[in-house]
């Protein structure tokens, strides 16, 4: 059985300094969990946050064209 990745949009929040600043990513995952880890993942350390300084808003599936 072969899984194929969907691709999700993950919006949210993160801290840096003492402010909070927008983001949101698109992410290829097989499901939202995967796709929440990998958000975690990629914006903790591109910014040296830890996770409870990262906030996930909404995570929508798109539709591949």
């Amino acid at each position: 059985m072969v899984m194929t990745d969907l691709n999700f949009e993950l919006t949210g929040r993160y801290r840096e300094r003492n402010v909070w600043k927008p983001f949101s990513k698109v992410i290829a995952a097989p499901n939202e969990r995967i796709a929440k880890e990998w958000a975690f993942a990629t914006i903790g350390s591109k910014h040296h946050l830890k996770r409870n300084y990262i906030n996930i808003k909404t995570i929508t599936p798109i539709n591949g064209e």
